[in-house]
């Protein structure tokens, strides 16, 4: 089964997969310049690489982020299954791991990161 988790932000949206059992991947994240674009992107990400099943970073800390990822999910036209999983301080575990490693732009490197943090939590990895 081809599992794809995103980290959706306001700007990115980190991309991460695992299609051999417990090996995550980043992927290139997905800038952000509208919610249809965005969505579209998504949508093209998980066609080409035949994902099964998408699973999605929820933060239970701000209602206001639930509200905007639910409605950003619901734009996808995505039929594969869609899992919510609890997605707090992913993006602070990211930032974390890759002190001196890699240099932290705004480039969404650490929300892709973030996202292979999320799907790691899904597949029981950490």
């Amino acid at each position: 089964m081809r599992l794809c988790a995103i980290d959706v932000g306001l700007k990115r949206i980190g991309v991460a997969t695992s299609v051999f059992a417990d090996i995550v991947t980043p992927q290139v994240p997905i800038l952000r310049k509208n919610r249809d674009q965005a969505a579209n992107d998504v949508d093209k990400f998980l066609s080409e690489n035949q994902i099964d099943k998408l699973i999605v970073g929820y933060p239970t800390s701000s209602v206001d982020m639930q509200n905007r990822i639910k409605h950003f999910v619901g734009l996808l036209k995505f039929e594969g299954v869609k899992v919510f999983v609890e997605e707090d301080m992913s993006s602070i575990e990211a930032e974390e791991q890759t002190k001196g490693i890699i240099k932290h732009q705004r480039d969404g490197k650490i929300d892709s990161i973030a996202a292979s943090i999320i799907l790691k939590r899904y597949l029981g990895c950490l």
